[in-house]
């Protein structure tokens, strides 16, 4: 037989022959349970749940901040002086609110 075909018909052989595939375990890290930032209003008092260490921002319709507030635990309210149109921001959440 001659060489070339020789070379030829290994590599077929190499080429066809099952090959094992090994596959490996992917590890996740357990997810930890994240709160929602949530944001309720009542008469003038502000509720803001899930925002431990954020901040919670003010703001009236020309974008100028009237308030801030440093949020220290995870269900805090808020009594608020204010009337008339703001927004409320915390982290991502934003809200349009109308105190009286």
């Amino acid at each position: 037989m001659p060489r070339a075909l020789r070379i030829i018909l290994l590599s077929a052989l190499v080429v066809m022959s099952p090959v094992a595939i090994m596959a490996e375990e992917m590890w996740e890290e357990p997810e930890q349970e994240v709160m929602a930032v949530t944001l309720t209003t009542k008469g003038r008092t502000v509720r803001v749940c899930g925002a431990h260490g954020k901040v919670l921002n003010i703001y009236d319709l020309a974008g100028v901040r009237v308030a801030s507030y440093r949020i220290e635990g995870n269900d805090k309210t808020f009594d608020l002086n204010l009337s008339g149109c703001y927004i409320l921001k915390v982290d991502k959440v934003v809200r349009k609110v109308s105190f009286r």
